[in-house]
């Protein structure tokens, strides 16, 4: 099943929750997010390995170390996004896409369309950092 969306369309409130034109929407987002970090993904491996300078000077090569460290770091959390972007293509597939998973509820197009892999409405997300919050300070 094909849907058309134009280049300009926006999920509304004023149409069915989820409805096949909102859902073809978010799959597009994401499979567009997921390309783009394996293309930046990519250029980073192609970097480091146009990279493999080596620098006689000790700042220089710390200097280099410690950049490389910090991209590395960066891919492996781009890693775990792209799991994140797998599982929300799931739901899509099997219908649980835009429902919180803690009370069963429609999460916001705001709150979808800012943060597509959202897995709780923001009212759950609040309850969840308050209690993550009150465990950490005890």
């Amino acid at each position: 099943m094909t849907v058309d969306l134009d280049e300009t369309y926006e999920p509304s409130e004023d149409e069915p929750f989820m409805c096949d034109r909102q859902r073809e929407y978010f799959r597009r987002k994401l499979l567009t997010w997921k390309e783009e970090i394996l293309q930046e993904s990519r250029d980073t491996l192609t970097a480091l390995q146009n990279e493999n300078e080596n620098h006689p000077d000790l700042a220089d090569r710390a200097s280099s170390e410690t950049d490389r460290a910090i991209e590395l770091r960066a891919r492996d959390r781009q890693r775990k996004l792209i799991a994140k972007i797998d599982a929300a293509l799931g739901r899509l597939e099997d219908g649980a896409y835009g429902y919180c998973e803690e009370t069963g509820e429609p999460i916001s197009l705001k709150r979808l369309d800012a943060r597509p892999i959202a897995t709780l409405s923001i009212e759950a997300q609040e309850r969840h950092e308050r209690r993550e919050k009150v465990y950490r300070d005890d």
